[in-house]
């Protein structure tokens, strides 16, 4: 293993590009905005659902070790901690989507209390409840962060035991109230762009892809690490190993809760339910869903079963081929509820993910180096740093 500290310049350098492609990402972007303000609404809406995967999905990642305490997770606690340091940014990127909520969603125009088919959801979709509970979703996901990052940090500082045990009490909790808020707002900002159809597990579908793409990213971010101290030190094979399991766990998950929600649906046969499928298993459409099924599932799936692959550099292609199918995923889900014909990619579905995307690794990076790669005083790292000497 290397002995040498690791060196946040090469860190630094991607910080800088990110930034600048995000900025030009959204500058170009703003054309669009100008010359079709719908189609602007609904790359947005894209790119915002994909990227704050990535804080959240953290979020969820990082209270699974504080619950469990594996030795897993001190190789990307830190990277973890970053990640949720950053939900600021998809808060301030979510104040356009509320400005162009007409572009987007059915029930927010004249009229739409008194359609048939909306009316009955209305007491639900209206705009200032619709408002209330984003300021819901924002205030619980930035106390979960604060409390998580706050008492992490303070550990750094004390010996105090009871640190370690305040940040795994809060997990618990704080873990059904991820769930609670991320179900609700896949409802609100994604499953209501379709307001007539309704599945009780889409929530948890997003939950799971929101874990499996921030997984990905954690371990393609822990493997550059490994390149200096101090992670070189904790990241045996074993843990690496220990990742890809994870990462197995959340593709099967993925898999698992896609399906049933298809074989519910397609085996009761409603026609205001089976619509949805419908939709997106014509043409075009079913031929990316089956890119799904095959790249985010079952090559993903036989690949993490061997061991060679979690224990090398292997793992790191299965984690970028999550993220690119992660991102083809959240656009079958949205896509559709537009244009059904036929997948149709507009330019600013592009700069729009490299826009969004560049900034949040902006400010990523910069959380990443603002404190130690290991957490000082956690009881339970002795333990992990025996367990890497064995190794």
């Amino acid at each position: 293993m290397s002995a040498r500290e690791f060196n946040f310049a090469q860190f630094d350098g991607l910080r800088r590009n990110a930034l600048v492609v995000g900025c030009a990402g959204l500058l170009l972007s703003l054309v669009q905005l100008f010359l079709n303000p719908q189609t602007f609404f609904r790359s947005y809406l894209f790119a915002f659902i994909f990227w704050i995967a990535f804080p959240l999905g953290s979020m969820a990642v990082l209270m699974m070790h504080h619950l469990t305490g594996g030795g897993w997770g001190y190789v990307i606690r830190r990277p973890l901690e970053a990640a949720t340091r950053t939900l600021w940014i998809p808060a301030i990127l979510y104040v356009p989507l509320l400005l162009g909520m007409r572009y987007l969603y059915v029930w927010t125009r004249p009229g739409a209390a008194a359609d048939p088919l909306v009316q009955p959801r209305h007491f639900y979709l209206n705009v200032p409840f619709f408002l209330v509970r984003s300021v819901i979703y924002f205030g619980v996901w930035f106390w979960l962060s604060r409390a998580l990052n706050r008492w992490s940090a303070e550990q750094d500082e004390s010996s105090d035991p009871a640190l370690s045990a305040r940040l795994s009490g809060i997990s618990g909790p704080g873990i059904v109230l991820y769930a609670l808020t991320i179900s609700f707002a896949s409802i609100d900002w994604v499953m209501s762009l379709e307001p007539t159809w309704f599945s009780s597990i889409y929530g948890m579908v997003f939950i799971v892809a929101q874990a499996l793409v921030a997984m990905a990213f954690i371990i393609l971010i822990a493997r550059r690490l490994t390149e200096g101290e101090p992670i070189a030190t904790v990241a045996t094979p074993v843990r690496f190993n220990d990742l890809g399991n994870l990462l197995l766990t959340f593709v099967m998950l993925w898999a698992y809760f896609s399906f049933s929600q298809f074989l519910i649906i397609w085996s009761g046969n409603l026609p205001d339910e089976i619509s949805w499928y419908m939709s997106r298993a014509r043409g075009s459409w079913a031929g990316l869903a089956l890119i799904l099924i095959v790249f985010h599932f079952a090559v993903p799936f036989f690949l993490l079963l061997s061991r060679s692959v979690k224990r090398h550099r292997a793992l790191s292609f299965v984690a970028s081929l999550l993220i690119v199918l992660s991102l083809l995923d959240m656009f079958w889900l949205i896509e559709p509820s537009f244009d059904s014909a036929a997948p149709r990619f507009h330019w600013s579905d592009v700069t729009l993910i490299l826009g969004v995307g560049g900034v949040w690794l902006w400010s990523f990076f910069g959380e990443l180096r603002a404190r130690s790669l290991l957490p000082r005083h956690d009881p339970r790292l002795a333990e992990v740093l025996e367990h890497a000497a064995e190794h």
